[in-house]
C-alpha cells in the first residue's frame, strides 16, 4: 500500500503527457488547416541526411502553391494514380489494406495500401520507415487530418510537400524544373507524368522517364478520363469498379 499513492501521481503525469500531446499535435493540425506549412518532416530528414553525408550540392526545392492556382488536371491526377477512393473513404482504404495482407500471406511482393490522407500526415509530421512506432502515429495524424481538415486542404497539401524529385517536393517546384511552367499550365499528360513517379521518386524520374514510368503515365491518363476528369473530385458517390493503385 506504500507504493499506490506514487503510481497514482505517475499515472496522473502519464495521463497529463498524453492529454497535453493530444491538444498540442491537434492544435498544429488545426492551424495548418489555414496557414501553409512552410516545410515538412521528411524535407527536413532529407536536407540533414545531406548534410550528414556532405552532399554540398544538394538544393532543396520547394514553394507552396494554393488550389486556385494548380492545373485541375494534377489533384485527380494524383488521386487516380495513388489513391482512387480517396474522395469517399475517411482516411484509411480497409479493402486495400485486406488485400495487401492477403498478398503478403500468399507470399507475394508486399505492396503498400496507404492513403493520400496517410500519406500526407507521413510526409508532413513523420519520417520515413517502417517501424510499427511511426505507422501508429501516421494513423493517429490521419485521423487528426480527417476530423479537421476537408478533403480539399488534405489533396492541396499533398500536392505541396509530396517528393516528386531528389530534392523537388511539391508540384510548384517541379513544375519549374520539369516543364519550365507554372503549375496552372500543366496539362493531363504532365500532370499524369508527376503523379506516375510518386511511388518511387528516387528511383523513377519525371525528367527521363523510363518505359514504366511512361507506362505509367499512359494508365493514369486512362483513369483519369474513366473517373470523369477533375469533375470526379466533386463527386457525391464512388463508382462501383474503381480500381486503386497500391504503393510499390
Amino acid at each position: 500500500m506504500a507504493h499506490f499513492p506514487p503510481f497514482r501521481r505517475l499515472l496522473r503525469y502519464v495521463g497529463i503527457l498524453i492529454l497535453s500531446w493530444v491538444a498540442l499535435s491537434w492544435f498544429v493540425v488545426l492551424v495548418l488547416r489555414f496557414v501553409p506549412p512552410w516545410t515538412s518532416a521528411v524535407m527536413m530528414e532529407r536536407q540533414l541526411d545531406a548534410l550528414t553525408h556532405g552532399e554540398k550540392d544538394f538544393h532543396l526545392q520547394h514553394h507552396w502553391v494554393p488550389w486556385s492556382r494548380i492545373s485541375p488536371w494534377v489533384p485527380i491526377a494524383m488521386v487516380a494514380g495513388e489513391d482512387q477512393k480517396f474522395p469517399f473513404h475517411h482516411g484509411f482504404d480497409f479493402d486495400s489494406i485486406q488485400n495487401a495482407i492477403d498478398a503478403a500471406d500468399d507470399g507475394r511482393r508486399l505492396r503498400g495500401a496507404s492513403t493520400i490522407s496517410q500519406q500526407t500526415a507521413k510526409n508532413l509530421f513523420l519520417w520515413n520507415g517502417r517501424s510499427f512506432v511511426r505507422k501508429g502515429l501516421e494513423a493517429y495524424f490521419t485521423v487528426l487530418l480527417e476530423l479537421t481538415w476537408p478533403k480539399q486542404r488534405i489533396l492541396e497539401v499533398y500536392m505541396n510537400i509530396a517528393q516528386l524529385g531528389d530534392g523537388i517536393y511539391g508540384v510548384g517546384a517541379a513544375s519549374d524544373v520539369f516543364f519550365h511552367a507554372s503549375p496552372a499550365q500543366l496539362g493531363p499528360a504532365q500532370a499524369a507524368r508527376l503523379a506516375a513517379v510518386l511511388p518511387n521518386p528516387d528511383r523513377f524520374l519525371v525528367d527521363r522517364p523510363s518505359a514504366y514510368v511512361m507506362e505509367r503515365s499512359r494508365w493514369i491518363e486512362q483513369q483519369m478520363n474513366q473517373l470523369g476528369g477533375p469533375a470526379y473530385l466533386r463527386g457525391r458517390q464512388p463508382p462501383r469498379d474503381t480500381e486503386r493503385t497500391r504503393r510499390h
